[in-house]
């Protein structure tokens, strides 16, 4: 069977999602908003092969890790199974910026393997179908699929809970300055991360109040609200960290650079600079800020010292087909 090459991007989540229903099926605890980030993102290739024994997965021109292999290969079974291929599929991805640091790799690679995959076995997926098959490989994943900016919502089955589109790229100039204190793998990944939201006493109470957030950053967005944006952002990245700090065990990704990113941004935005900070599962600060700032912003970050890189992203597309 002929090969099929996709590109998605990662997504930042500005109402986070943390915490499962279902872990098996990644049905979440509560819906999300996000934003695409164009130029960061992940090309994969697919093509199933009879003439192999296994799936095959290669990483960024290396052979994966078997953990990965196999998440790749649960991906596949997936496929395998609406599809009625039977062959093992040779897998080859890159991504363009640090895996596993709090820039959700998972989310472009699983939403890329998704679209790559499924139609290199002949499938004509929906949005919405493809972003149901992408979450069931991370939940973030189901937010790369649609474009622009975004809303996952949490459903009460497999089938209807996806992600779909709020607004097209263009419809807000809004910048994702991402401050890099750390690139090493995290020691605990988002998946490994999500069973021990429960242990915490906070859950229940931030789960309870996420329509309230979604809905006021559902319409920030729309109105192109910044202060109303910011205040509910920051609100909510604060209250998945805690969870995080109080599961068993903790977990605490921030290091001191993070601290002073978020201590350095709280200041700018005092000064009338249009910026705000979220965090996912890692020790990276994602600064958002919109465009006519960008640049002032991107330059801020790099003089704080332990910010090691600054990457640049502004509202991207969803996933598409790419040639081979």
């Amino acid at each position: 069977m002929p090969p099929s090459s996709s590109l998605a991007h990662p997504n930042i989540a500005f109402i986070k999602y943390w915490g499962n229903r279902d872990h098996a099926l990644r049905l979440p605890a509560n819906g999300s908003i996000s934003m695409n980030l164009a130029g960061l993102e992940t090309r994969t290739t697919v093509q199933f092969d009879s003439g192999i024994h296994q799936d095959e997965l290669t990483l960024n021109s290396q052979p994966a890790p078997e953990a990965a292999r196999l998440r790749v290969a649960a991906m596949l079974d997936r496929v395998r199974a609406l599809s009625g291929v039977t062959a093992p599929g040779r897998v080859t991805s890159a991504n363009n910026f640090p895996m596993g640091t709090g820039i959700a790799s998972s989310a472009s690679s699983m939403a890329a393997l998704a679209l790559a995959a499924s139609t290199a076995a002949g499938l004509n997926l929906t949005e919405r179908e493809l972003s149901i098959l992408a979450r069931t490989g991370s939940g973030s994943a189901a937010r790369s699929i649609p474009g622009g900016f975004v809303e996952w919502q949490a459903g009460a089955t497999h089938e209807d809970s996806y992600a779909f589109s709020l607004a097209p790229a263009e419809h807000w100039a809004l910048a994702d300055c991402i401050a890099v204190v750390s690139a090493a793998h995290k020691a605990t990944g988002s998946s490994e991360g999500h069973p021990l939201a429960d242990t915490s006493l906070l859950q229940p109470v931030r789960v309870a109040d996420a329509p309230r957030r979604l809905a006021l950053c559902r319409e920030a967005i729309l109105a192109r609200d910044f202060a109303a944006f910011a205040e509910i952002v920051e609100q909510d990245n604060l209250l998945m960290h805690a969870v995080m700090m109080t599961g068993r065990p903790p977990l605490l990704y921030w290091q001191p650079a993070t601290l002073a990113v978020l201590h350095a941004a709280a200041g700018w935005r005092a000064e009338g600079i249009e910026a705000c900070c979220t965090i996912d599962a890692g020790p990276n600060v994602h600064v958002i800020c919109t465009a006519q700032f960008q640049g002032e912003v991107a330059a801020r970050l790099r003089t704080i010292a332990g910010v090691q890189q600054v990457l640049e992203a502004e509202a991207g597309g969803g996933a598409r087909l790419v040639g081979n």
